[in-house]
């Protein structure tokens, strides 16, 4: 697959050093780092971080690196406290919603259907950038298994779609809950031949050393990043040469100031509705030109936009908001970007 941008020249050519990770059977491992200190943790066969596995200590600052209900938590305790409110106000929300559900076989049916038709239009616009994706730009790996992170993974059905097309996705989130968090992974397990990694983790300081995947992907979660900056060049530092950034499923606006008052109107909606803020995490909510382009002025990259069809009515949604003098809608595009080897 053709890809991305970087941190840094330097990262990129010391990981480009570092001698791909199989062993003389072809096991694929991953090469972990302490969230707490970034001390090498050593490496993991792929397969068993997706098992029960024994903790791992740190020798450099004696933290543990452990599971619970097979998710790994890396989450240090200073930035638990941090994301606590965060974590506490999005799962009420969420389920207040109505999201998840009891029956496996609404999972296993994402994003293709929605078996509690309570969200239909969502995942049908989800499943529509799915295919995109599936058929534009992971085809490009020309059938060889990718290794993806993906970060914001929610309840991990794009990890269990990348999993059943052979690649080896780890699914990184805050929320490990059993309805729309990491925990409803399990729902995978029967229609895998393996369960796929799940890491509770932030995306700013992700525990994994550098240089060792193929493609990061951002689905419907790099709004909630509180520094595009900083949550772009961790992703980038755990690029191979040659790896792909995505971002998927973010809101898009033209104008900075439809973006700023999307905002204002989310944060009303949520008092009136949950009670809540919407303040525990000050999230970028959206993202415009401007903003791809400063960050693309910082990196060695380059934006590609693909637009993908979601039907006509959506397409006709920024005519009839101007129509009848309303603020533009959101857009959902999909933004890929390739690394420059300097």
């Amino acid at each position: 697959m053709q890809s991305v941008s970087v941190a840094s020249a330097d990262a990129h050519r010391q990981a480009a050093r570092v001698p791909t990770c199989i062993n003389s059977q072809g096991t694929k491992y991953v090469r972990l780092r302490c969230p707490q200190c970034t001390e090498h943790l050593g490496a993991v066969a792929y397969h068993a971080l997706g098992q029960v596995h024994q903790p791992i200590k740190c020798r450099q600052c004696s933290a543990t690196l452990l599971q619970q209900q097979q998710i790994w938590l890396a989450l240090p305790e200073n930035r638990r406290r941090y994301f606590e409110r965060f974590i506490h106000d999005y799962e009420i929300v969420r389920r207040v919603e109505g999201r998840g559900s009891e029956d496996p076989a609404f999972y296993l049916s994402l994003p293709y259907r929605d078996r509690t038709k309570r969200y239909s239009a969502q995942w049908a616009i989800r499943a529509r950038t799915y295919k995109y994706i599936q058929r534009k730009i992971l085809r490009a790996s020309k059938g060889t298994p990718l290794a993806v992170l993906d970060l914001g993974a929610g309840n991990g059905w794009l990890s269990y779609r990348l999993a059943t097309l052979g690649h080896r996705p780890i699914a990184v989130d805050l929320q490990t809950n059993a309805f729309d968090g990491l925990g409803a992974a399990v729902h995978y397990r029967r229609a895998l031949p393996m369960a796929f990694p799940r890491f509770q983790a932030e995306l700013d300081r992700l525990p994994f050393e550098a240089g060792q995947f193929d493609c990061a992907i951002f689905n419907a979660s790099f709004h909630y990043s509180e520094n595009y900056d900083a949550t772009l060049s961790e992703a980038i530092r755990c690029l191979r040469p040659g790896g792909t950034i995505l971002i998927a499923d973010t809101p898009s606006y033209e104008r900075e100031e439809s973006g700023r008052q999307m905002a204002r109107e989310r944060r009303l909606l949520f008092q009136e509705t949950f009670g809540l803020a919407s303040d525990s995490l000050a999230s970028c909510e959206y993202i415009t030109k401007d903003r791809l382009l400063a960050l693309e002025a910082r990196y060695p990259l380059e934006w590609k936009t693909h637009q993908v069809w979601y039907g006509f009515r959506w397409a006709c949604r920024p005519l009839v908001a101007k129509f009848k003098g309303r603020r533009e809608p959101a857009q959902f595009r999909i933004y890929t970007a390739q690394v420059k080897m300097t």
